[in-house]
């Protein structure tokens, strides 16, 4: 059913004038023609619509021809629709409207034919100034009896089935209600001349509507399953109603579930234990109440400033702080009392104070300085605290505060750097443990050079700043266990001495492994070097000294560029339930790659950066190596399942009171495959 015949002429005429008036400035309809399918549409009226009159009129059809628009009388309701005005900048929004109160498309005839529409009219929108017309809208109405018109959503009560019955979805390609979906045959609301149309692309298994589907242990499966030779003799007679896709899978009593708070509690809500002493994990408390805090690094990366420290926890975290909201704290933790955790026991931490080396290395310019004033101010780049303990108090604190003297306007981004390190008060300045006796994880790996007079050392990674540049790049120590990538920027020129750049580069990549030797153990005596002492496999060690044959300027062959260390570890057995780790070898090998200068439009003289890299890689291997397996597990296969047809193992399956698992794992499906 469509419009009469001299529709498509009017609408052609329509968007013709439209253009042109649009064109020319006139007044005009956006959209011209409009195709409705649900209960309102809005268009705009663009241009001079001072004093203008929109009307709206059903045209009629009368023996096959439109009558001429009448545009002298304002009519804002004919019949069924409502026409609304909105005045907006420099146009008119236009909303024609179904009303709610009239159900066009009753009952029968929804069900008698779902695919045709049932109301389909024409409307003509016109404005006029002074019974005068100067633009038309026409707006053709095609409402389905399948469109959320023709139902009340008050009516759709969704009832769910008891699922000891019957499936809880049957047809889960039924995906919009009231209206057929394509190739959902199992859709009831899909008539038989639609369902014709698709029937041979219907979706398939549960989606399609299959979702009791019949269990491989039924007899009934045989006929249409490939299945077999002694399959009748132990297949299960069942009924295809009692399904293990039905019923309830679990009785059980519900347990109230307890709302886990993630808030932090209030100065005034601080529970204060310290007088009784402090046990591990304790937050360290001031004799005013409240925590003694220091900057800590959250799970979620950020800086935390007022962050609780927690007895015997040791951490070093490096927070980036801009340099216009830094703020030095009020007296600072000089003038700070600390409860020891004894009852009236108070302790005064001890603060020196060192001045940076290096100011750069902590500070990142973001501008230049616009003022010449010599006003300067010191702030805190790195701050050390050493806790001394006993048994469940604290018996002395020293901090070591390193500052840097800036300009009082300097601009840019602050790297500080805080740690906390809790020692037993008898302990003296002895090198820290990374485990006893086996390694911890997240402890340094210590090394051990025996050319030098001082020994200790340990394996080191670059900690880049600013630029990321070797120059301003500073150490860290391999940490046991975690799996590490760094790296740093080397400046180098177009004229460039190649063996100068390789003896450089291999200084550099030789200067984070200073050492010979490496700890098995975590306490190894750093005076015995045979106290479990493994050296140190240096593999293809390179000849900074060999040049390439021919030397082209901008062009650098063999140049170190990257570091890579691998240490074996294992378990080596456990102390008090806890497990042991050991290294069992280091190796050291390093990466060469031809290195060629950048050029841009031209090449200019200006230093080209060449990256340099140090993967750190541990690599777990068993203590003792399995043992082979023999000839004749290799060969017989008689009761592997997984690789001989008959499963001799399973062949009274059926009869124990395990085989209701069987309907989820499907053991007949697989050995039919084997």
């Amino acid at each position: 059913m469509g419009l009469p015949p001299p529709a498509p002429l009017l609408l052609g005429l329509l968007l013709l004038l439209g253009i042109l008036r649009l064109l020319w400035g006139d007044l005009v309809f956006i959209p011209a023609f409009i195709r409705m399918t649900g209960p309102a549409v809005t268009a705009s009226l663009v241009g001079g619509t001072e004093d203008v009159t929109v009307s709206l009129t059903l045209l009629q059809d009368k023996e096959g021809l439109l009558p001429v628009p009448a545009c002298g009388v304002l009519t804002n309701e004919t019949g069924d629709w409502s026409l609304t005005v909105t005045p907006t900048v420099n146009a008119l929004e236009v909303t024609v409207r179904l009303k709610r109160g009239r159900q066009r498309c009753s009952s029968n005839e929804t069900e008698s034919s779902s695919e045709s529409p049932c109301m389909v009219q024409a409307l003509l929108v016109s404005a006029s100034r002074n019974s005068s017309c100067l633009a038309h809208l026409l707006i053709r109405v095609e409402i389905y009896a399948n469109s959320s018109l023709a139902h009340n959503a008050s009516e759709n009560v969704t009832v769910i089935p008891n699922q000891v019955y019957q499936p809880l979805g049957p047809c889960p390609c039924n995906l919009t209600a009231g209206a057929c979906d394509v190739r959902c045959c199992c859709d009831q609301e899909c008539s038989s001349n639609l369902t014709e149309l698709f029937r041979e692309a219907c979706f398939t298994g549960i989606f399609g509507g299959d979702v009791s589907p019949d269990s491989d242990h039924l007899c009934s499966v045989q006929e249409s399953r490939g299945v077999p030779g002694w399959f009748p003799f132990l297949c299960v007679q069942s009924s295809p109603a009692n399904s293990p896709f039905l019923g309830y899978f679990y009785h059980g009593s519900v347990s109230s579930q307890r709302r886990a708070s993630f808030g932090v509690p209030l100065r005034a809500d601080l529970r204060d234990l310290s007088d009784f002493g402090y046990k591990q994990g304790d937050p360290i408390m001031t004799v005013d109440k409240t925590y003694f805090t220091i900057p800590q690094v959250s799970l979620a990366g950020q800086c935390m400033q007022n962050a609780p420290v927690a007895f015997l926890h040791n951490f070093d975290v490096r927070c980036a702080t801009n340099l216009e909201a830094y703020q030095e704290q009020d007296g600072g933790v000089i003038h700070m009392k600390i409860k020891n955790g004894a009852v009236g026991g108070v302790v005064t931490p001890r603060v020196t104070y060192e001045e940076a080396a290096d100011p750069d290395a902590f500070i990142t310019r973001t501008g230049t300085l616009l003022s010449n004033e010599s006003a300067s101010r010191n702030v805190n780049v790195e701050e050390h605290y050493i806790f001394r303990w006993n048994n469940n108090t604290i018996s002395e604190i020293n901090v070591k505060i390193i500052r840097a003297e800036i300009n009082a306007h300097q601009k840019g981004i602050m790297t500080q750097r805080f740690t906390v390190k809790f020692l037993s008060y008898n302990s003296g300045d002895e090198k820290e443990f990374s485990g006893n006796p086996g390694y911890q994880l997240g402890k340094p790996v210590r090394a051990l050079d025996i050319n030098r007079m001082n020994n200790e050392t340990t394996l080191h990674l670059w900690q880049s700043a600013g630029r990321g540049l070797c120059t301003s790049a500073t150490f860290k120590p391999v940490l046991f266990g975690e799996d590490t990538l760094s790296g740093c920027l080397l400046e180098v020129g177009i004229h460039e001495n190649c063996t100068r750049l390789r003896e450089n580069a291999a200084e550099l990549l030789d200067s984070l492994v200073r050492a010979t030797h490496v700890a098995m153990r975590g306490n190894s005596d750093y005076n015995d070097p045979s106290d479990d002492w493994l050296e140190i496999i240096r593999a293809d060690a390179a000849d900074p000294g060999a040049a390439p044959p021919v030397s082209v300027r901008g062009l650098c062959a063999d140049v170190p560029a990257r570091l890579h260390i691998r240490i074996l570890v294992s378990d080596a057995g456990a102390v008090e339930g806890m497990t042991q780790h050991e290294i069992v070898g280091v190796e050291t090998r390093l990466s060469t790659v031809n290195w060629q200068f950048q050029c841009g439009l031209t090449c200019e003289d200006k230093a080209d950066l060449f990256p340099v890299s140090a993967s750190v890689q541990f690599i777990k291997i068993p203590a003792q190596l399995p043992r082979p397996l023999t000839r004749f597990q290799i060969n017989f296969t008689e009761y592997d399942c997984n690789r001989n047809e008959v499963c001799w193992p399973q062949l009274l399956y059926p009869l124990t009171r395990y085989y209701q698992a069987a309907f989820l794992s499907n053991p007949w499906t697989r050995t039919c495959k084997a």
